[in-house]
């Protein structure tokens, strides 16, 4: 079987360590956000295809989701005595992730490439896409100004009033190679439980991948980040309320309707199954929380179930 998943960062990774551990990595790709891609100190940082590649290869720092376990700091102790900024904390060994990527993006790579290089090194056997190789930063509107998304999650934490978003250049910008590709051949697409407006939605905004995956609408399956009408992790809850959208797995499930066949829900969302029926959805609802490593294999056996329904 070949899927294909958009992800974001932590909630993404989640259920992209599920199916890794499930189902034969190799026929996995992921489509990851690299809309808060930033340069920090002179570097590249990719924070999402990061995260990703981490939590497969088994190297994450499990209790933040982001990050390199048992890590050290010396270099960002070093650069504080400099006076450079180090509100965006990045460890000693990953900071070689970033050294690597910005050394080959200077020699001439994409960043498909260096993505693809980083993953292969780090023994990961699934394929890590970003969703283009060109620069779309996802950029906010807030009562303290426009924000890039970094300093609005890390520097200001999330508390700042949120007016807008917007993907700076979307218009002009190509998907990465075997983007469409992959959603064009999947046996199943997986939207994962990621922020939708800065996770999936810089993705959805890249020219293509929206009509790619209407075309493919019944094959798609998103698994709602929300919970009870909160976010499990991140902002989500607080963005969708700021912007005006219902903060339900219905709210959820409307930005998806488009494109997206089934929704599957939380057993504590049980009650929004008429409202995702009214918008042309299916919905399944299942446990969708994923503390253990159990639990995020048990929910991509569920998601694998319901391609292989479809196929049947």
């Amino acid at each position: 079987m070949k899927i294909a998943g958009l992800a974001g960062g932590v909630g993404g990774s989640k259920l992209a360590l599920g199916l890794y551990r499930v189902m034969d990595p190799a026929g996995l790709t992921l489509i990851v956000n690299t809309g808060d891609d930033i340069v920090m100190h002179g570097l590249h940082v990719s924070p999402d295809p990061d995260i990703i590649i981490y939590t497969l290869a088994g190297v994450v720092n499990e209790e933040h989701g982001w990050g390199i376990r048992n890590e050290t700091f010396h270099l960002a102790e070093g650069l504080k005595r400099y006076g450079r900024p180090t509100w965006f904390n990045l460890g000693d060994r990953d900071l070689a992730t970033h050294v690597h990527r910005s050394a080959l993006l200077k020699e001439g790579a994409t960043l498909s490439q260096a993505i693809d290089a980083i993953r292969k090194a780090l023994g990961v056997s699934a394929h890590i896409l970003p969703m283009s190789d060109q620069p779309v930063p996802t950029v906010l509107d807030t009562d303290e100004g426009t924000l890039h998304l970094q300093d609005y999650l890390v520097r200001r934490r999330c508390e700042p009033s949120l007016r807008g978003i917007s993907f700076e250049g979307v218009e002009s910008v190509r998907p990465a190679p075997g983007v469409l590709e992959a959603i064009a051949d999947a046996d199943g697409i997986v939207i994962c439980p990621s922020n939708p407006l800065i996770s999936i939605g810089p993705i959805l905004a890249v020219r293509g991948v929206r009509e790619a995956l209407r075309n493919r609408r019944e094959d798609v399956v998103a698994i709602c980040p929300l919970v009870g009408g909160k976010s499990l992790k991140g902002p989500s809850d607080k963005m969708m309320s700021e912007l005006g959208y219902e903060v339900s797995a219905a709210g959820v499930a409307s930005l998806y309707r488009d494109f997206c066949g089934t929704m599957m829900i939380d057993d504590a969302d049980e009650a929004s199954t008429s409202a995702i029926k009214a918008l042309d959805m299916r919905p399944v609802v299942r446990p969708t929380v994923m503390r253990s490593l159990e639990d995020k294999e048990r929910l991509a056996r569920e998601v694998l179930a319901l391609f292989a329904q479809r196929a049947r």
